[in-house]
This record gives C-alpha cells, sequence and structure tokens, in this order.
C-alpha cells in the first residue's frame, strides 16, 4: 500500500512538472497543438516504465538503460523532422518522467530536481533572449556562390547576416538554398514599423440587367438641381 501511496505521489509530481511544460511554457511560445500529445504520451510512458522497472528487483537497472535506449533513439530518429527547440522539448519531457518515476529518490528531492530542467527551457527557450538573432532558409534565384553577392542578398532583404551556410545550388533551375543566421535591423525610432496607406478607390458603376452602365447614386440627403 506504501508502494502503490508513493506511486500516486510521484505520478502527481510527474503531471504537474510536464503540464507546466507543456501549456504554461511550449504552447504560448510555439503554438503548435500537434506535438503535446507527443509530449505528454513521452513523459508518463517513461514515468511508468521507470517505476515499473525500478521495482523489478536487482537487474532493475539494467532494464531501465535497455528502456531509455530505446526512447532516446526513435528520439534521434526523429530529429530530422523536428526543430531543435522540439527536440529539447522531448528530451526534457523526457527527463522529468525519468526523474519522477525512480522510486529510490523522495519526493523532495524529485521536486527538486525537475524545476533545474524546466528553469533551464524557460530560460533557454524565452522570446527576448537573443531576440534580434533569427534564422532563415533564403532560396535566391539564382545559382551564385560569391559570399560578397550572398551576403549582399541577405543584407538587403533581412538584415545583418552573422553566418550561412549553403545548402543547395541547382544550375538547372537557377536557384541557390541559403541557411541564414542574421540580425534583424532595428525598428524605427518613433517605436513604429512601416504604416500601411489605404487607397481608397471610387465605387465602379453598376451595370443594369440590359448591359446599361448606371452611374454611382447620389448621397442621401442630397438633391440634384434642376
Amino acid at each position: 500500500m506504501d508502494s502503490v501511496s508513493q506511486i500516486l505521489f510521484h505520478f502527481a509530481l510527474d503531471l504537474v512538472s510536464v503540464c507546466v511544460l507543456t501549456f504554461a511554457v511550449y504552447y504560448p511560445r510555439h503554438r503548435r497543438r500537434d506535438l503535446i500529445p507527443g509530449y505528454l504520451a513521452l513523459n508518463v510512458s517513461l514515468f511508468a516504465l521507470a517505476s515499473a522497472l525500478g521495482r523489478s528487483g536487482d537487474k532493475g537497472g539494467i532494464a531501465l538503460g535497455f528502456g531509455l535506449i530505446g526512447v532516446l533513439s526513435i528520439i534521434g530518429l526523429r530529429s530530422e523532422s523536428m526543430q531543435n527547440e522540439e527536440i529539447a522539448y522531448y528530451f526534457t519531457a523526457l527527463v522529468l518522467g525519468l526523474i519522477s518515476g525512480l522510486p529510490n529518490v523522495s519526493l523532495l528531492l524529485a521536486a527538486m530536481l525537475c524545476t533545474l530542467p524546466l528553469a533551464a527551457v524557460w530560460i533557454g527557450g524565452h522570446p527576448r533572449l537573443f531576440a534580434r538573432t533569427l534564422r532563415a532558409l533564403v532560396t535566391v534565384d539564382e545559382a551564385v556562390t560569391e559570399p560578397a553577392a550572398i551576403e549582399s542578398f541577405v543584407r538587403e532583404r533581412l538584415g545583418e547576416p552573422l553566418s550561412w551556410k549553403i545548402q543547395e545550388v541547382d544550375y538547372g533551375r537557377d536557384l541557390t538554398v541559403v541557411d541564414v543566421r542574421y540580425r534583424r535591423a532595428g525598428t524605427a525610432r518613433h517605436g513604429g514599423g512601416p504604416r500601411l496607406r489605404a487607397v481608397v478607390r471610387p465605387p465602379r458603376p453598376r451595370e443594369s440587367p440590359r448591359g446599361v452602365r448606371e452611374s454611382p447614386r447620389d448621397p442621401p440627403g442630397e438633391s440634384v438641381p434642376s
């Protein structure tokens, strides 16, 4: 009975930790709803795996190690289709489930250890941290490899280039794909970006059913002088 209550307390800690990671840190910043079930499923599954194998006897540590290798292999296979920020959240969800599921770690120590990766991912992925440094995948409509030409292209359209790497040069289609890290140019001094001007056009004359165009109606309240 004590082991069951211990598992429930640790599971409550795990749920609180992964919900803070997913709904308070990840989703407000990235707005990708499709990855939320993956984070939750990975975390809860790893918690169940660590809790079960940690209580299986002397061979629990070996089995737990093989299980973690399998989970890390799955994440490694999917890393090419995920962004670096998403991989960081996956690893954080994995670590939270592992720490909460270990039976030999006290609840207070597990809670303290869970705050470490949460604080790291919150600080490291904060939008105000290096907010002007951005990354873009630029397609140049010319097969060019000269560094001066690429830097001039990036500086003119994006901002100050920090680093860049040519990913593809296609001489047949006459294009170049460049992975660029750049610093966004500062905004205007008065605090506003470029303003949009609305262009007002006069209403077009309507056509009657017989194809005769009608002039626009006179505004209400005005009479046509005879």
